[in-house]
C-alpha cells in the first residue's frame, strides 16, 4: 500500500472515532436507501444542524458519497432544490497494524481454483503458476528505477505489500508475513504460495538475479530472498 493510500485509510476509519458519527454512519449504511440529514438526524437522535457537520465530515473522509434528487412528484420551475441524500462510498477502508493482505491471498487461491477448473490442471500446480503471476503484477505501476541494485528495488517493491523487507548479510529478510495468520494454521499451503508469490516479484525486477526460498526464523516470514 503507498503511503498515500495508507493516509487516506487511517483518516477514514479516525473519522469513526467520534460517537456521533459513528453512530450517524451505521445508521446511513443501514438504510436501503440513501438518506437526507433530516433522516440521519432523527435516526440518531440528534439535531439537523449536527447531523449534517457529522455527515460532511464522513463525506469528506471518503466513507460517504452523495447525491441530489428531488422527492417524487417535483419538478419543474419552483420545485426547490434537490435534497442532498447520504450513501456509503464504494471505497474499501481497512487499516491493519502490522500491514495484512489477505485480500491478496485470497485472490491469489480464488484465481488459482478457476484457472485450474478451467485447464484441468492440479489445484498445486495453478496455485503455483498464479501465485507468480500475481506476483509480477505487483510490479507494475511500481516506478522500478532499473538503475537502482537489485536488493533496494525488491525492497522497494515489497514495503508495499506489507513485507517490511530488510536487507542483511547479502539477503533480504521479510520481518513480516502479509499472510501470518493463514500461515499459521495453513503454513504447508500459503507458505509455498509466498515463496511462489516472491518469486513472481523477483521475476519481473530482477530476472534470474534474485530467488525466494523458504527458510522460516523466529519473528519473521519463512520467505528469504537471496542469491540464486
Amino acid at each position: 500500500m503507498s503511503d498515500d493510500a495508507f493516509a487516506a485509510d487511517v483518516t477514514a476509519v479516525a473519522a469513526l472515532g467520534e460517537p456521533v458519527r459513528r453512530a450517524l454512519y451505521r445508521y446511513v449504511v443501514a438504510q436501503g436507501a440513501p438518506v437526507g440529514r433530516e433522516a440521519a438526524a432523527a435516526g440518531v437522535g440528534v439535531p439537523t444542524h449536527v447531523a449534517k457537520f457529522h455527515l460532511d465530515k464522513l463525506l469528506d473522509a471518503g466513507l460517504l458519497e452523495v447525491e441530489y434528487r428531488r422527492p417524487p412528484g417535483r419538478g419543474g420551475p419552483g420545485a426547490g432544490r434537490p435534497t442532498k441524500l447520504y450513501r456509503r462510498a464504494g471505497r474499501d477502508v481497512a487499516v491493519s497494524l502490522p500491514a495484512r493482505r489477505y485480500d491478496l491471498a485470497g485472490r491469489v487461491l480464488a484465481e488459482a481454483i478457476a484457472a485450474a477448473r478451467r485447464d484441468g490442471t492440479a489445484v498445486g500446480d495453478a496455485l503455483a503458476t498464479t501465485a507468480r503471476e500475481v506476483g509480477r503484477r505487483l510490479v507494475e505501476g511500481a516506478d522500478v528505477d532499473p538503475a537502482v541494485p537489485d536488493h533496494e528495488a525488491v525492497v522497494r517493491v515489497l514495503t508495499r505489500h506489507g513485507y517490511e523487507p530488510r536487507a542483511a548479510d547479502g539477503e533480504v529478510l521479510l520481518t513480516s508475513c502479509p499472510f501470518e495468520r493463514l500461515a499459521a494454521d495453513l503454513s504447508d499451503v500459503v507458505c509455498v504460495m509466498n515463496r511462489d508469490l516472491v518469486d513472481g516479484v523477483l521475476d519481473a525486477v530482477c530476472p534470474g538475479a534474485l530467488e525466494a526460498r523458504l527458510d522460516p526464523g523466529a519473528g519473521r516470514c519463512c520467505v528469504v530472498v537471496g542469491e540464486p
